[in-house]
């Protein structure tokens, strides 16, 4: 007796995923949420016109206080100094703008994370990242040891979160180190892991974060380079970073991917200034902002694994998502 092998089975007409919409609904993964998001903060001295959208200290807490209305559970913080020196300096006083910012928006939400950019580049005369010596040459030790000297000071004004962005070896560690010295064992560290990338520039811009010689970052990453990008990452972790930032986002969902497989880090992809003005723009018509190519774009990282998206859009994908 012969057995008939039963048809092999295709998706027409009568497929679910094609049939009803609410069928199509039901089968859908999960959708992005402003919980998937985390809003950045360009803090300035005074209101500007610039490249890059900002904000004062004192237009922090009417942001924090729509942040959490809309669902956002954290921000990044990044504050420019009018004040800058060889070493950085500026970056670890008290009354520092940062400080100033970090504080204003823990007074403001105390719940939502506080994550702040520990680097120099906004408080060096030179616009690096780092300190550098006689020669012009990065100096490592000096470097790490301001980085550190400003993870504390983030840390005293109530940063939850601190993220050494220069990418200099050892600014972790150090970092990790000096606030478990001061007390803030519990204050987290994210380092930045970036690949080299014009998309920044809308950034630098807008931050005074130029470099006056050169436009590449020492530190940084050939995009050409994944596997290195990866192995700086696992190295990070073994320095002491509890999660990690990686980018430019739209760049990084290769990496992302696979060391979602390698980690339990957290991982935060920044879409950075040049993703901001290029996949949204204002519509005339409304005068609200267009994000749903950034939706797509962040819909698809929290698909590769990351535990949010760092952007500068928001606020304006928060209330795309609410309406």
């Amino acid at each position: 007796m012969s057995v008939t092998a039963p048809p092999a089975r295709t998706h027409g007409a009568t497929s679910p995923l094609r049939s009803r919409p609410a069928v199509r609904r039901f089968l859908e993964g999960p959708a992005l949420t402003p919980a998937d998001l985390s809003m950045v903060l360009l803090v300035t001295e005074e209101e500007t016109d610039r490249p890059m959208p900002t904000l004062t200290v004192g237009q922090i807490p009417a942001a924090m206080r729509e942040a959490r209305q809309l669902g956002i559970r954290s921000v990044k913080v990044f504050a420019e100094s009018t004040q800058r020196d060889t070493a950085g300096e500026f970056s670890v006083v008290p009354d520092a703008l940062m400080a100033r910012a970090v504080r204003a928006a823990k007074d403001a939400e105390p719940e939502i994370a506080v994550m702040t950019e520990t680097c120099l580049c906004s408080y060096t005369d030179t616009g690096f990242c780092y300190v550098t010596d006689r020669q012009g040459r990065p100096d490592i030790a000096a470097t790490t040891d301001v980085t550190s000297r400003q993870a504390i000071a983030h840390a005293v004004a109530g940063a939850d979160i601190v993220g050494p962005a220069s990418m200099v070896v050892g600014t972790t560690k150090g970092a990790r180190q000096a606030l478990n010295a001061a007390g803030h064992e519990s204050v987290s560290i994210m380092p930045h892991i970036i690949f080299w990338s014009s998309l920044y520039d809308g950034f630098r811009l807008t931050m005074g974060a130029t470099p006056q010689a050169g436009s590449d970052r020492e530190f940084q990453i050939n995009p050409g380079k994944p596997e290195q990008f990866i192995d700086t990452a696992l190295q990070l972790v073994g320095d002491g970073a509890d999660m990690l930032l990686l980018e430019p986002a739209m760049f990084s969902a290769d990496v992302l991917t696979e060391l979602r497989k390698r980690t339990l880090a957290p991982l935060f992809p920044f879409s950075v200034s040049g993703e901001y003005t290029t996949l949204s723009h204002v519509d005339t018509a409304t005068g609200k902002r267009d994000v749903r190519r950034l939706v797509e774009l962040f819909t698809m990282l929290k698909r590769a694994g990351a535990e949010a998206s760092i952007t500068y859009a928001a606020l304006d994908i928060a209330r795309h998502l609410n309406d």
